[in-house]
């Protein structure tokens, strides 16, 4: 099925981990590339970053993926907090990928305006853009987090705003399809605790945990993005769709990295808006959750946009990270086999870390 072919496709913020996966997706899909990729970000750095890293790429393998990029990849310079540049960006747009946030927890504890700016603002920027435009956007997606379930922080709160917006711009733009993805920590992603612990691993340790109990749902950049697609292919207005993922102990996580260095274990205690476990689907959303292959799909609450359909509820209770945890074997295995231990090359958000 051609999802994206001759579209125009658009990811603000696309020059971290996920627009990053996503851009080097649709141009390894020779038979459904879209017509124009288009990121969208305010720093200018990464833009350049991004750039090369695809020059890099101009050897007797790669020539016809770094041709492609060349041919098909646009970058505009903007902030998705001013509406005039999303107004801009958005003006050939035929599915929009939102994945711009303030994502860090105690940034967003601290700074709480801006990451309302943010993942607030930024959102409303693109739904008034396409209405008062009127642009023929066929599909916007709204990249969420498993903090923005049942939140306790900042970070949590706006991210469930975000997706309370984009899921009722379906009533006031019944020609767009706005629908949302939620997931947990992703794997060596720039800023998780995964970079942290190689850090404090190389340097001698200590390595810092904050609680012995705290546990978290871990999925892969290709996982990541394999659920953003799977939701532009199926999901229907306003569904958020929801991997299915294991979850870990972070102290597991930890041991697993450390292997047999002789390093100590240091317990910090909890930072400010942090949980102890994270929750992907609620119990008040459980009942309005079905199974779409791989993932959950929830339903939405507001009537007006549901579809109306027989379905089975498939959740009992709230799909919490300290469900079915993994053995300390099982996270190691799982982390050798996305090749995370210390001593690889490692790239986060397309800077190669040794």
């Amino acid at each position: 099925m051609a999802l994206f072919k001759d579209k125009v496709v658009v990811i603000t913020g696309g020059t971290g981990s996920l627009g990053k996966v996503l851009t080097r997706r649709f141009l390894a899909n020779e038979a459904d590339q879209p017509r124009k990729i288009i990121i969208f970000s305010r720093d200018e750095a990464k833009q350049h970053f991004m750039r090369v890293e695809y020059q890099q790429k101009n050897r007797a393998t790669d020539e016809i993926i770094y041709q492609d990029f060349q041919r098909l990849v646009e970058f505009r310079i903007g902030d998705i907090r001013n509406f005039h540049s999303v107004c801009a960006v958005l003006d050939e747009a035929d599915i929009v990928i939102n994945a711009a946030a303030l994502k860090q927890v105690p940034s967003c504890e601290y700074f709480p305006y801006e990451a309302v700016q943010t993942n607030i603002i930024g959102p409303t920027n693109i739904i008034q853009a396409i209405r008062e435009n009127k642009l023929n956007v066929q599909t916007v997606v709204g990249v969420s987090t498993d903090k923005a379930c049942k939140p306790v922080n900042v970070m949590g709160m706006t991210k469930a705003i975000q997706e309370r917006i984009f899921i009722a711009a379906n009533i006031s733009i019944p020609t767009t399809r706005f629908i949302c993805v939620r997931y947990g920590n992703v794997l060596a992603s720039r800023g998780s605790v995964i970079p942290l612990f190689h850090e404090q691993i190389r340097n001698g340790g200590p390595v810092t945990i904050t609680t012995c109990d705290m546990t978290r749902f871990l999925l892969s950049l290709e996982q990541a993005v394999d659920t953003v697609l799977a939701a532009i292919e199926d999901a229907n207005p306003g569904e958020i769709y929801v991997p299915q993922v294991p979850a870990a102990r972070i102290i597991d996580v930890a041991t697993a990295l450390i292997e047999d260095r002789k390093l100590e274990i240091v317990i910090t205690g909890i930072r400010p808006g942090e949980k102890t476990h994270e929750i992907l689907v609620s119990e008040e959303e459980a009942w309005r959750t079905v199974k779409r292959g791989l993932y959950f799909a929830v339903k939405p609450m507001l009537t007006e946009i549901a579809k109306e359909e027989p379905h089975i509820p498939v959740l009992e209770k709230e799909y919490s990270s300290s469900d079915n945890v993994m053995s300390l074997q099982e996270t190691r295995d799982l982390l050798n086999n996305h090749r995370l231990n210390v001593g690889r090359e490692l790239e986060y958000d397309g800077e190669l870390l040794r």
